[in-house]
């Protein structure tokens, strides 16, 4: 399971009044904005492992009994220069440890991985949520890659939800981003779970996280 935490680190950066930077859907991250990203990462990876710890009688998670593993599975590397924008400690995937996570899942555990990273030289970057899971679900040979979001998926209108996008092949993503349909956000979203095909995972979806029961449905 591959977390992100964009609502909890633009709390942050809104309360410390810093800007908010964006280039083609990643965030610009700055030093403060990196601060704001481990401490919010940190809160959510806490949230979650909280929730997932939940045992008592008569709850949804009664007799769950989930170990829940997280650590420095992914070696970063900076972005560096995109288009003559300083990416900064923005990060990307450089290496992930498929070992160590198929060893943890082999042993019954659920591993977490986060947005953060760190480098050979202990340096601390921040991921895009897309780059981590796709980079993922590629090392680990998914048969699947499931891309849970707050909206109801790739809308040719993105004010109504009834012009949803079922089914995309991988052929018709750079026709729709010159439409402007993939834009923003979606953008890096799409891009990943393209090179997730195009790299050996069979199927790649996206599900509204505000439907109950959306991932079994």
């Amino acid at each position: 399971v591959v977390h992100g935490a964009r609502p909890q680190i633009e709390t942050r950066l809104a309360e410390k009044g810093l800007a908010m930077r964006y280039h083609h859907g990643l965030r610009v991250t700055g030093a403060d904005a990196l601060e704001c990203v481990i401490q919010a990462v940190g809160q959510v990876r806490v949230e979650i492992e909280a929730l997932l710890s939940m045992g008592m009688p008569n709850s949804p998670m009664a007799n769950a009994d989930i170990r829940v593993s997280a650590g420095n599975f992914i070696t970063a590397q900076p972005m560096g220069v995109r288009e003559g924008v300083d990416m900064m400690y923005t990060g990307e995937v450089r290496k992930v440890d498929t070992t160590a996570i198929r060893y943890r899942l082999d042993d019954g555990e659920m591993v977490l991985l986060s947005t953060i990273g760190y480098s050979p030289t202990g340096e601390v970057f921040n991921l895009p949520l897309e780059d981590v899971a796709t980079s993922t679900a590629i090392a680990l040979k998914a048969e699947k890659l499931v891309s849970m979001t707050d909206i109801a998926g790739l809308l040719r209108d993105k004010d109504d939800e009834s012009t949803l996008i079922p089914e995309v092949e991988v052929s018709e993503i750079e026709g729709y981003k010159a439409a402007g349909v993939i834009a923003g956000g979606m953008i890096p979203k799409i891009g990943g779970m393209a090179d997730a095909i195009y790299q050996g995972v069979h199927e790649a979806v996206i599900i509204d996280g505000r439907v109950p029961h959306s991932i079994l449905l």
